[in-house]
């Protein structure tokens, strides 16, 4: 394949020395293998790196960081894949093949590789009544998940996936393989821990599972016309919720595609997600008012295995183009249900196919010890839309989305959701808004500490104070 990177800033015998001491690929864009090795979850942005690293150990993550300083390169690294962010004329480690997964059920812990998803953690830790605090899809990367907060389908019981981190394997911009706690190292430790990818490449986390065997859980799904009435009531139905509920509820714009069930196909539907810790029959108690609304074009709440976790958001698992943009909300007023309404209801030509709102509080306001880098606590709701499109709809749709986001400003925080970015918060502007002016001082001070070049800098990016 070629590709329209740039020439390469280094020699053909610097590439075959790096090669001869690294287990996986090193590929150039002329390489066979190379498009499919940088090929990520989000098609909407393509990554043409000078040079990528299929990492297999954190000593082939040492070297290519090595080799990258040695030749002024930027490092990106990708699990999934799911970000929009460009990995272009940078290094790109790849970390797929780092997926190993081990549970310490006495402990109830459990250790991952770098390049593990999600589905392969709630799997192991189900055969010992264990479940993590994964993300509401399977397939997601959980490192890059759990370093920008994760938020999970049960977040409101047990709080954020980085508050129940243990360790933290990480190289750092010097080559340095270093294993970090709250005691070795804690500044880095916090950093880490809400900070995303700016402070070098994670190898292996170690975090706490918890013993949840089944959920009261599913989606109930409402016609699109009813969008005002069944938002205020959820609404409503949020304030008074026990920490044990968690729940979300999005409008879906749906295609007329054999796959998706015969009520639903070709139309806006609003969609509730449930998960309830706790028993059924509680459960079902609590979500009685939502069931009042009206008969449901789907009722699937029922009592699930946490293996099945992902069967209530239901995220696509094959890979898509898509652009999107967020926002947390600290209040869900009948004046911001009708602005939501008016731009992406049912009576819009609307291009987003997923306007959702979370409902945050619970565990999730709740400041861990020793603390971290997240600075969502206090919102009452994330906001997030989605588009599906390829890069020759970006500006189109970055309008669109801009425009929500502003329209809702009103009933803003101000702040961003880390773990929500998108490549339009990638700014000197935008990142800042993920953070409390004094943690995102405290997180330059450790940038400058351990990457003082900002070699780790195609992301979201904190610059070296």
């Amino acid at each position: 394949m070629q590709s329209t990177a740039g020439p390469v800033p280094f020699s053909g015998e610097a590439v075959a020395a790096l090669t001869a001491g690294i287990a996986g690929p090193v590929l150039l864009p002329t390489d066979e293998g190379y498009a499919a090795e940088c090929a990520a979850y989000n098609r909407a942005t393509s990554h043409r790196p000078s040079i990528v690293v299929g990492a297999g150990s954190a000593g082939d993550v040492q070297a290519a960081v090595r080799f990258a300083a040695a030749h002024h390169l930027p490092v990106a690294v990708m699990a999934t894949g799911h970000s929009a962010l460009s990995s272009d004329a940078a290094m790109l480690i790849t970390t797929r093949r780092m997926d190993s997964v081990m549970v310490d059920a006495r402990r109830r812990t459990a250790r991952i590789g770098a390049g593990v998803r999600w589905q392969q953690v709630i799997d192991e830790a189900a055969q010992h009544g264990l479940a993590p605090l994964n993300g509401s899809a399977p397939t997601v990367g959980a490192v890059g998940y759990t370093l920008g907060g994760g938020l999970s389908p049960i977040g409101r019981t047990f709080g954020y996936a980085a508050d129940h981190v243990r360790h933290i394997d990480v190289v750092t911009a010097d080559g340095e393989l270093r294993t970090v706690d709250a005691e070795r190292e804690p500044d880095l430790f916090w950093a880490l821990r809400g900070g995303k990818g700016n402070f070098g490449v994670v190898t292996a986390l170690e975090f706490d599972l918890f013993p949840v065997r089944r959920v009261y859980g599913g989606a109930l799904f409402f016609p699109g016309e009813r969008a005002t009435e069944v938002l205020t009531a959820w609404s409503a139905w949020t304030a008074e919720l026990p920490d044990e509920m968690t729940s979300s509820i999005a409008l879906l714009r749906l295609p007329p595609a054999p796959e998706v069930p015969e009520p639903l196909r070709g139309r806006l539907v609003v969609h509730v997600r449930i998960a309830y810790v706790g028993p059924a029959e509680e459960g079902a108690r609590l979500v009685a008012p939502l069931r009042a609304i009206g008969p449901a074009l789907i009722d699937s709440v029922d009592e699930i295995p946490y293996a099945e976790i992902g069967t209530i958001h239901n995220d696509p698992p094959a890979p898509i183009p898509f652009h999107d943009r967020s926002a947390l909300l600290r209040a869900l007023t009948p004046e911001a249900i009708g602005t939501l309404v008016r731009l992406a209801g049912p009576d819009t030509d609307s291009p987003l196919v997923l306007l959702e709102i979370r409902h945050l509080g619970g565990a999730l306001d709740r400041r861990p010890e020793p603390g971290n880098a997240i600075d969502t606590r206090g919102s009452a709701y994330l906001l997030y839309a989605v588009a599906f499109g390829g890069p020759d709809q970006a500006q189109a749709f970055g309008e669109y989305l801009t425009g929500l986001v502003t329209a809702m400003r009103p009933w803003s925080t101000g702040r961003r959701f880390v773990n929500f970015f998108s490549a339009a918060d990638a700014t000197a502007e935008g990142v800042p808004a993920g953070y409390r002016p004094e943690t995102y001082r405290r997180l330059a001070e450790v940038k400058k500490r351990y990457d003082p070049q900002n070699v780790f800098r195609p992301n979201h990016n904190i610059a070296p104070a």
